[in-house]
């Protein structure tokens, strides 16, 4: 939305999708309820009931701060942007419509005309026949199987995080559940099993991932599962592939700087995407994390949620999130910085690594991310006429950060008469720098400042 399309939409006065406040305050979060209970809309910050523009404080503070306390309060995830308008900035929090019913201290609201209002016990009981999410509904379990010490551990994450003010170490397992809202019908609910279960899989079996290391479809060298709670198994998922792939170290100054195959913000991202959105419905299949030479593939039950498409993964999109407390409790604890941007910044991480783009596919009734290794896409060196040796050598450096002659004869078998007219043109297109003493001191490295180099 643009400012122009902004203040025709506040001239208009507020409509039974848009409204304006002032400020934060509990009419707004009732208005988010009751937003997300029927059609979604509009809430702009910094402007009166009269249509009047005040302006509000835009600081990245009080962005974090608002964002916090909608999930805390109403558990779902706003698409937040800022306008400046009149020289005031303002601020729009985008509320989509809900899959589930929303409530706001324990009441569920409604828009009806430009008024936000409590339902009617008839048209609640209507609502809470819309199904449910399934890591909202009730398990058959009782809080006997909550393992406690889990609870505490994430009870620290919460208050390190710093993302829900009403926690302590001093609340009971019951009593934090219910803050969660990680409780219902008197039981824990399908999620809190998942996220705090002392044995999950003993009630949802194929809840866990499975990895493997293969070098080709039908020749594997490592199986393994990652079990336990929802955060053990995302430990355990991130541990065993950073196991499977090459770290080689950069000296930058007095510092060291590890360089992975991936960079390790896009494998965690990839592996919270499977984990926070998978269909738990799905119940005969898991997570699936398969590791080869040159490519990692991740695989989650369960595509993506209605509403969402592959392209709108690569752009600025709202969050759709098929298991609310799940992705709640990541981002509570500090897991998830914004929803709605991860492939975004996966896709950021990747172009600054110089690696190519994640794929992102719907697939054998589930959602993939492809991750390719290697830091240079051949196509790309071939148009620059560069053969076979030299796009070899150049992932040589990559992995080992220098060559020199001797080793570019010896990797691609060829003579030094060669090896030292293939190196010289990748001098002379700025690909390579030539560094060291004349003869045997002699060694290649990228050129950082080729834009062809990443």
């Amino acid at each position: 939305m643009d400012s122009k399309n902004l203040k025709k939409l506040i001239s208009i006065g507020e409509t039974e999708i848009v409204e304006f406040k002032e400020n934060i305050g509990d009419s707004m979060f009732r208005t988010v309820s009751a937003f997300s209970n029927k059609r979604g809309g509009l809430i702009i910050l910094g402007i009166d009931k009269n249509g009047q523009i005040k302006g509000v404080d835009s600081s990245d503070r009080y962005l974090e701060e608002l964002t916090n306390r909608i999930v805390d309060k109403t558990s779902i995830y706003p698409s937040i942007d800022v306008m400046n308008i009149e020289c005031r900035r303002i601020i729009i929090i985008d509320v989509s419509v809900s899959s589930y019913p929303v409530s706001y201290e324990g009441k569920y609201y409604e828009r009806v005309g430009n008024t936000t209002r409590e339902m009617s016990p008839e048209r609640l009981r209507a609502l809470l026949l819309r199904e449910k999410p399934w890591d909202l509904i009730a398990s058959a379990r009782t809080m006997a199987d909550i393992d406690v010490e889990a609870i505490k551990t994430f009870q620290r994450h919460v208050i390190d995080s710093g993302r829900l003010k009403d926690v302590s170490l001093e609340d009971n397992p019951e009593q934090f559940l219910e803050k969660l809202e990680a409780i219902a019908d008197h039981r824990p609910t399908n999620g809190a099993l998942m996220l705090f279960g002392k044995d999950p899989q003993r009630h949802f079996i194929n809840a866990s991932i499975r990895l493997g290391r293969f070098k080709s479809e039908t020749d594997i060298i490592d199986d393994k599962w990652a079990r336990g709670n929802l955060f053990d198994q995302f430990d355990e998922a991130l541990k065993q592939v950073m196991q499977h792939i090459s770290v080689r170290y950069e000296i930058l100054a007095i510092e060291r700087k590890d360089i992975w195959d991936y960079p390790l913000p896009v494998l965690r991202e990839a592996i919270l995407n499977a984990i926070i959105h998978r269909d738990y419905r799905d119940f005969a299949n898991f997570i699936q994390i398969k590791i080869y030479d040159d490519r990692i593939w991740i695989s989650n039950p369960g595509g993506l949620i209605e509403g969402l498409t592959i392209g709108e993964l690569r752009k600025p999109h709202k969050s759709h999130v098929r298991n609310p407390l799940i992705a709640k409790a990541f981002y509570l604890a500090g897991f998830i910085e914004q929803f709605g941007s991860g492939t975004i910044r996966m896709i950021n991480d990747m172009k600054k690594a110089g690696l190519q783009e994640p794929e992102f596919k719907e697939e054998m009734g589930g959602f993939s991310i492809y991750l390719q290794k290697g830091t240079f896409v051949d196509s790309r060196f071939k148009e620059l006429g560069l053969n076979e040796r030299q796009i070899k050598a150049i992932n040589y450096i990559r992995e080992n950060g220098k060559i020199t002659n001797e080793e570019y004869q010896k990797i691609n078998m060829i003579g030094r008469r060669q090896a030292t007219n293939d190196l010289g043109m990748l001098i002379r297109i700025k690909l390579l720098k030539r560094k060291g003493k004349v003869g045997k001191g002699t060694f290649y490295t990228l050129n950082k400042r080729s834009p062809n180099a990443h």
